[in-house]
């Protein structure tokens, strides 16, 4: 059991019989009346992100996410295959669990699966990935006033900013959870 007062970002819990992740949480303590914690929670099932403000003793069930890593192997039209690491069977998983962060990942990378109760709902693509940038136009000397960037696309074909002074056929570095160019790799 967890409390709404030992709430923190990414924690899961059952409520209403659904599972949902705490997005956001804020502990309210107002001049007068009761204290009471502001939280923006996720069905992780559903996607729906709902706001709701919660009494600090309110008390709910864990619900316990299992994160397994798994090796992109490939896709066949909607549907994408990870081979499990221990067992080598694969899993197929539908697009609309991916995520946007998805864009990033190749071939042979390996990932996070995320699933509870043995249902898939959510695939974590590793923090860091260093691709080769397969498009960019050439930066050229006087172009720049402060910190300006160019698209480029990659390898996976997820589109970019990037400094002016990188170059087709680079590998960089990038933080999938942001989207952005970290560094040359």
């Amino acid at each position: 059991m967890i409390t709404a007062g030992d709430f923190r970002n990414g924690v899961t819990f059952e409520l209403d019989g659904q599972v949902v992740q705490v997005v956001e949480f804020q502990h309210v303590k107002p001049g007068k009346g009761a204290a009471f914690v502001r939280t923006k929670y996720k069905n992780i099932i559903t996607g729906s992100v709902v706001e709701q403000s919660f009494n600090p003793t309110a008390k709910f069930p864990t619900a316990y996410v299992e994160r397994k890593d798994m090796q992109y192997s490939y896709n066949d039209g909607d549907l994408y295959y990870f081979m499990d690491l221990e067992t080598y069977e694969q899993v197929p998983i539908s697009t609309d669990k991916l995520g946007d962060n998805f864009k990033f990942v190749k071939e042979e990378m390996v990932c996070k699966v995320l699933s509870y109760k043995g249902d898939v709902f959510g695939v974590e693509p590793p923090n860091f990935v260093e691709l080769q940038v397969t498009q960019t136009d050439p930066g050229f000397k006087g172009d720049t006033a402060t910190n300006a960037t160019k698209p480029a696309t990659l390898e996976t074909g997820a589109e970019i900013r990037v400094p002016l002074f990188i170059d087709e056929g680079e590998m960089i570095r990038i933080d999938t959870r942001t989207g952005e160019y970290m560094e040359r790799a």
